[in-house]
């Protein structure tokens, strides 16, 4: 720190330059903002990306299609029977208004089927943004991309579970 600073006015002229304005004028250069996000796709056109929820992990590629969705090789609705975790897992294709326009194939492990369901509908939200990074700003704000960090609380010693205590006798 060769140069001091004894007055506000000093310190205003440090921050111009800082900022790359010069120090005679005091125009401040305007600097680009983001740029627009380019797409990620693979070389036969998908986009990939992970979902977690609880213990399941989904791994979701996305295309271009008629609207088929397959997990684990069998159909959505053969694989989710409960007409909840479908919904779950349409929510945000639905939000992005992209219903029948892309072919989704995933892979679902670990975890029950709800966490399995939240796990698919959290990569899908990923993946969409990477096919299509305009829907960022929609899927964002319905809360799709943050992972739901939720977890099973671990079972404390001298307990009967994580907090549940043992039946408590007086006498």
């Amino acid at each position: 720190m060769a140069d001091e600073i004894k007055s506000l006015e000093d310190l205003g002229e440090l921050s111009k330059t800082a900022a790359g304005a010069d120090a005679e004028t005091g125009d401040v250069a305007v600097q680009e903002v983001d740029a627009p996000r380019e797409p990620v796709r693979d070389e036969q056109g998908r986009s990939y990306a992970t979902g977690k929820r609880k213990d399941a992990v989904a791994r979701v590629w996305i295309k271009p299609g008629t609207g088929a969705i397959v997990v684990n090789g069998r159909d959505y609705k053969q694989y989710f029977a409960r007409p909840v975790l479908q919904m779950l897992l349409l929510q945000p294709l639905n939000v992005a208004q992209r219903d029948g326009q892309f072919d989704i194939m995933c892979t679902v492990k670990g975890g029950g089927l709800s966490g399995q369901a939240g796990a698919v509908r959290h990569g899908l939200s990923k993946a969409l943004t990477l096919f299509e990074p305009d829907l960022r700003g929609v899927l964002k704000q319905g809360g799709f991309l943050t992972r739901d960090s939720r977890v099973v609380e671990r079972k404390k010693y001298g307990r009967a579970k994580a907090r549940k205590s043992f039946q408590f006798s007086k006498r």
